[in-house]
């Protein structure tokens, strides 16, 4: 998920350049109603006329709950998950991916704020910027109105995440996610050349002070003088499984958060050195891995491809359904 201005956890972004002016033609949904939809939305879900779901959202730098439906709530979802002027079809992908979250969060979850749907928290659901939405945002999220994704008539998990460095990972590889999870692949990702340098390959070093702390707030007992630090175990797209510290392994998905995933970017890691009580760690991409690159979204959009396609390449067998229209 993505957060203006480099959003910490396993979806991050970079802040970008000002909006566009003038809102794109809008074009057709892509998406045949009903196709191979057995989904329904659960009774307990207030919905319109229309059928949409209407949201009683906190808006965290408010304090405060507001009404509104799934769609206006999803404008600012987008643009706080995708820049503004960014491709078109890329908007339209990120899209549909954040209203499938939507759907999935208020059918199985229930808000940590009292009264509340869901939330403008980063740490509970998705980014969100109202600020941030334009005349390219309301036609993305228009242009697929009611459109969500589906494996076997069930809504995915719509991970996502800012640069897969070349290879996307499982969710049990990325995310060591444990559960079935089949839509999810390790797929060659072609990301955007205007991606920032430091997203593609990333340096970052740390104190032994502070690796003995991540290691700790992971539930391992690591403690100095710490002689060796060496990766441990890939997984199918490369991305390192464990982080040896004298022997130890420790999980290197769960280190990355607790040593701050704004500077360990991935666990897609191509060389570590532990000298003087400091490590160095150098790796390529950024976020978790698994699901849908933007920057990957990005350049497939650029090349002439469109939110379909860029889907269907990120998760496996899958639909792209109308809920509504």
């Amino acid at each position: 998920m993505w957060k203006k201005g480099l959003m910490g956890l396993i979806a991050c972004c970079v802040a970008f350049c000002t909006a566009c002016s003038s809102a794109p033609a809008v074009p057709e949904n892509t998406a045949a109603p009903d196709a191979g939809n057995s989904f329904v939305l659960p009774d307990d879900i207030r919905v319109d006329a229309e059928g949409v779901p209407q949201l009683r959202v906190y808006i965290a730098d408010e304090r405060e709950i507001q009404e509104m439906d799934l769609e206006t709530y999803l404008e600012g979802v987008l643009a706080g998950e995708m820049k503004n002027d960014w491709p078109e079809e890329a908007l339209r992908a990120q899209a549909i991916l954040a209203r499938t979250f939507v759907i999935r969060f208020i059918t199985e979850k229930q808000s940590k704020y009292a009264g509340a749907d869901i939330s403008t928290d980063i740490e509970e659901a998705q980014a969100y910027d109202a600020a941030g939405v334009n005349d390219r945002i309301k036609a993305a999220v228009q242009s697929t109105r009611g459109q969500i994704v589906c494996y076997n008539g069930e809504p995915i998990y719509a991970w996502f995440h800012a640069h897969a460095g070349g290879q996307t990972a499982t969710a049990a590889e990325g995310l060591s996610y444990q559960k079935a999870a089949p839509y999810t692949r390790s797929v060659k990702s072609d990301e955007s050349k205007k991606a920032p340098e430091d997203d593609a390959v990333w340096t970052a070093s740390f104190s032994i002070q502070q690796v003995i702390k991540a290691a700790s707030d992971v539930g391992m007992k690591v403690s100095a003088p710490v002689k060796q630090i060496r990766l441990g175990d890939k997984g199918e797209s490369g991305r390192t499984q464990t982080i040896l510290i004298d022997g130890q392994p420790v999980p290197a998905n769960e280190f990355r958060i607790a040593i701050g995933s704004e500077r360990m970017k991935s666990t897609l890691l191509t060389d570590i050195k532990y000298e003087n009580e400091t490590l160095r760690i150098t790796g390529k991409g950024y976020g978790h891995g698994v699901g849908m690159s933007q920057w990957g979204a990005y350049a497939m959009a650029e090349s002439g491809q469109d939110a379909q396609a860029i889907i269907q390449h990120y998760f496996q067998s899958v639909d792209i359904v109308q809920m509504w229209k």
